[in-house]
């Protein structure tokens, strides 16, 4: 991947500044809706990125107003949802991509900068980290439109913000901003939207000055604590062993 590659027709803008990678959802016409063939561009940049040992962090945002106004339903053509579901056109490619962001190799951060529906959440909340303007609105809106979600929000949600707020959330689909997605717990930083690119930005540079070894650990560690429950996580913790080079230069100054 090149430093700068943008691509239009792909739906997915590429940028690269050194170990930091931008994904722009590129629809603005259409709130970056999300079709089946931004799903794939998606999944194709991120298998590389993952695989790629010079990349750290992948930035996920969207280009104009909006993160994503969730699935284009457009894009489904005339084939029926069945139970709910979207089927296996977008589901397929969705469970990738929420696999990549939130699988080891890479940190992720969503850069949420203006509208997140039902599955841009999801792909939002698959990320490590959500920084999102305070302005932006954000929902789960699969029960507005009878559909079930299908990329992971039934999990993902309550693990974040609680099972209580969750089943408000996604029970009556309203939509929250930036600052309540903070207070919540589902968004680590909230700022003005004038302030977000700055705000990610400074984030960025705080994580790379950290040991990736260490990081890598925390995210697996961090894995098992929510996949395997408290007692699970707590053993894995104890017994697991992670190849961390860089600890003694790190300490040095402080021994």
């Amino acid at each position: 991947m090149s430093d700068s590659d943008r691509s239009d027709s792909a739906e997915v803008l590429v940028t690269r500044d050194g170990p930091v990678a931008t994904l722009t959802l590129h629809r603005p016409a259409a709130l970056n809706a999300i079709t089946p063939t931004m799903l794939e561009c998606l999944g194709e940049q991120l298998a590389l990125l993952a695989a790629d040992p010079t990349a750290r962090i992948v930035v996920l945002t969207g280009s104009g107003r909006a993160f994503s106004a969730g699935v284009d339903l457009k894009a489904l053509g005339g084939r029926e949802l069945v139970d709910g579901k979207v089927g296996d056109i977008l589901d397929l490619p969705g469970r990738r991509v929420t696999g990549l962001l939130s699988g080891p190799g890479l940190l992720s951060i969503a850069k949420v900068n203006g509208f997140c529906f039902t599955g841009a959440l999801e792909l939002a909340m698959a990320c490590d980290l959500v920084v999102a303007a305070e302005e932006a609105k954000l929902a789960d809106t699969h029960a507005k439109f009878g559909i079930r979600p299908t990329w992971g929000m039934s999990q993902r949600l309550p693990r974040l913000i609680g099972l209580a707020a969750a089943r408000e959330l996604s029970y009556t689909a309203r939509t929250i901003t930036g600052v309540e997605a903070l207070a919540l717990g589902l968004a680590a930083r909230a700022v003005p939207l004038a302030d977000l690119d700055g705000a990610v930005d400074g984030l960025v540079a705080e994580i790379l000055a950290n040991s990736d070894d260490s990081i890598q650990a925390y995210k697996d560690l961090y894995r098992a604590a929510l996949d395997g429950g408290l007692d699970a996580g707590l053993a894995y913790e104890a017994a697991t062993d992670y190849p961390i080079g860089d600890t003694h230069e790190r300490i040095a100054g402080f021994r």
